[in-house]
């Protein structure tokens, strides 16, 4: 799809990296910038958001590398890069330079805090951008410290994909007018503007500051409940209709106790009732109780249990590609392969990039 499509990317950690990573699956050509020696071990092995991507090798505090840098970055489309604010500029590759060689480049940076605000220069990490946001604050039952699983919401839901909606919507525009952009992706605005969707739950009552006594973070049929192995079952029946077919299942169509769907008194007792049947009988029991019906009713799984679950194996969704064990690429287009490419080792490109860059006159 975005075939033809060239990203420069300077090397990062987190949400850079997977935005970079997401355009190379979606056919771009991704140039990493890396810098010498080992790639970071801070979040493990990173090379798996290396995959399709090209890698050079430069030193962007050495003068002549930093050439190379800036000549490679006017003949991209897209550039990434997610230093604090000010850092690129100091390099001399801020975007006043950049855009004076490329007009037409999208440039994207990638920040917690943004580009400007009072925390805009103060280091963070996914938890506390989100919890700033106010998208952490629904993230837990009532009494429990708010958690939600690591990265999804604030690094990459927040910030990677609004980065990688940024870069097309400029690309687009570049493509009809000539004019390049900045996208200043903070995945605090991200991560408030996913909230849009709860948020506009909040007419008629549904929406509480009170947590624990809204639509979807209180109710006995919105939570997971513990089974009798240990692991742990999902249940979100949300529409009356498909409430109903959860309790006829369970053989609770007709107790009184379960009568009110949606009154809010009685969520806890509802719930204390749930927890106590679950814990009965183990999450496979339950999820084949439930299997093929609409009581919204799913096991809790863990990446490695969800590759043979049969959907997600019918799907390839969960694949061991290069050594690794990764996600397929997503989403899907008609009649388009879904091989996962390997990532490259640290600078392997770098000779053939130099040669391109010679070749256009450009080093």
């Amino acid at each position: 799809m975005l075939k033809g499509i060239r990203v420069i990317e300077i090397e990062g950690l987190g949400p850079g990296p997977f935005a970079a990573m997401m355009l190379a699956d979606l056919g771009a050509e991704v140039i990493c910038i890396h810098r010498p020696g080992p790639a970071p071990d801070i979040t493990g092995d990173p090379s798996l958001l290396d995959r399709g991507k090209k890698s050079i090798m430069l030193d962007l505090k050495d003068a002549g590398d930093l050439a190379v840098a800036r000549a490679l970055i006017s003949t991209g489309d897209a550039l990434i890069e997610g230093f604090r604010p000010g850092v690129m500029e100091r390099l001399g590759l801020g975007p006043d330079i950049c855009h004076a060689d490329n007009p037409k480049l999208i440039y994207g940076r990638m920040t917690g805090w943004g580009q400007n605000g009072p925390r805009a220069l103060t280091a963070g990490h996914d938890y506390n951008y989100i919890a700033t946001s106010g998208a952490l604050w629904y993230a837990s039952l009532p009494g429990s410290p708010p958690i939600t699983p690591a990265t999804l919401m604030g690094d990459i839901g927040g910030g990677a994909l609004y980065l990688v909606a940024g870069i097309l919507a400029g690309l687009l525009r570049a493509g009809r007018s000539g004019k390049g952009a900045v996208v200043d992706a903070a995945i605090v605005d991200g991560s408030a503007h996913m909230m849009a969707l709860l948020m506009a739950m909040g007419p008629g009552g549904n929406l509480s500051e009170t947590r624990g006594q809204s639509l979807l973070d209180g109710p006995h049929w919105s939570r997971s409940y513990a089974c009798a192995d240990g692991r742990f079952i999902s249940v979100q029946c949300l529409e009356p209709k498909f409430y109903a077919i959860f309790l006829e299942i369970l053989d609770l169509a007709g107790d009184a106790g379960f009568a009110d769907q949606f009154d809010k008194a009685q969520w806890p007792a509802q719930t204390a009732r749930l927890a106590a049947i679950f814990a009965q009988n183990p999450a496979n029991h339950w999820a084949g109780m439930f299997a093929g019906s609409d009581a919204c009713v799913a096991a809790v799984l863990s990446p490695q249990e969800a590759a043979d679950e049969p959907h997600m194996r019918a799907r390839g969704i969960w694949q061991e590609a290069h050594g690794q064990y990764q996600p397929a690429i997503a989403p899907r287009f008609d009649n388009q392969t879904r091989h996962i490419p390997a990532p490259p080792e640290r600078g392997q490109d770098s000779s053939a990039i130099m040669d391109d860059l010679k070749q256009r006159g450009l080093i």
